[in-house]
């Protein structure tokens, strides 16, 4: 493997861009660090990872970025212990059963798991939205069941690609649960870290972790989500959408195109 300081520098700079995203928007990072892992370091001469090699990386990433996430949202009351806890419990289940498994499929398997998980999620992102921002966020009322059973299914799915699943889980809190956006972000970083315990402990079990890339990532991870987290507290609501909708879509078209091609 390439140890040389642009390789660290390439692997630094996507952890870092990926976790200030996640922190702004409150999702774990991997829809924007699986592509760029995968494509960016050949696409500057470097040896390329495999699908089951990337998914290994971002499922460490993604449990340091939003522990990190969810220290700089603790005092701002958004973070709704009733949902984290329905929707959490399942997911971390269910990305252990995922993150194990996946040492059993395909890379081709893996980035069709992801493209299908990233299509839905961009679709649910341009469906009309309820949950309104502002009053008493702890007298929030959502359905437990739709929250545990699709947090579940999110749990295996995003177990498999290493992704702990927060870039579905948001369009599932706002058009499903009818969570207010600001709610759902903050609540993901904590729901996502609890189930990127499952898919870490799995994917270390599956025997394809790689520790320099994840310790780099896990560096990155630590500096920017805190600062992408404070900033997205400051950011108008709709402009959060929009930059999680955009970016969402983006992959979607990426992955898809070369799944196609």
């Amino acid at each position: 493997m390439d140890l040389n300081l642009g390789w660290l520098l390439t692997l630094f700079a996507i952890g870092f861009i990926g976790s200030f995203i996640s922190g702004m928007v409150g999702i774990g990072g991997s829809i924007i660090k699986y592509p760029m892992l995968l494509y960016l370091p050949p696409a500057l001469g470097f040896a390329a990872f495999t699908a089951q090699e990337v998914s290994a990386i971002s499922a460490v990433q993604v449990f340091f970025a939003t522990i990190a996430g969810v220290f700089a949202y603790k005092k701002s009351g958004l973070i709704h212990k009733r949902l984290v806890l329905y929707m959490g419990v399942p997911m971390v289940v269910g990305s252990f059963v995922g993150g194990y498994g996946s040492k059993f499929l395909p890379n081709s398997t893996i980035n069709l798991t992801y493209a299908l998980l990233a299509l839905i999620a961009a679709i649910m992102m341009f469906m009309p939205k309820k949950g309104e921002d502002g009053g008493d966020y702890t007298k929030l009322e959502f359905n437990t069941a739709i929250a545990s059973v699709s947090a579940a299914i999110v749990g295996i799915l995003s177990g498999v690609v290493g992704a702990a699943g927060a870039f579905i889980t948001v369009p599932i809190m706002l058009v499903l649960l009818k969570i207010p956006t600001r709610v759902a972000i903050a609540s993901s970083l904590a729901i996502t870290f609890v189930s990127s315990i499952g898919s870490t402990v799995g994917k270390a079990m599956g025997g394809h972790m790689l520790l320099v890339p994840s310790v780099i990532m896990v560096v990155a991870s630590i500096i920017g989500s805190p600062i992408g987290a404070k900033i997205g507290q400051k950011i108008n609501v709709k402009a959060l959408q929009f930059v999680l909708a955009g970016l969402i879509t983006a992959t979607v078209i990426k992955i898809w195109f070369d799944i196609l091609d």
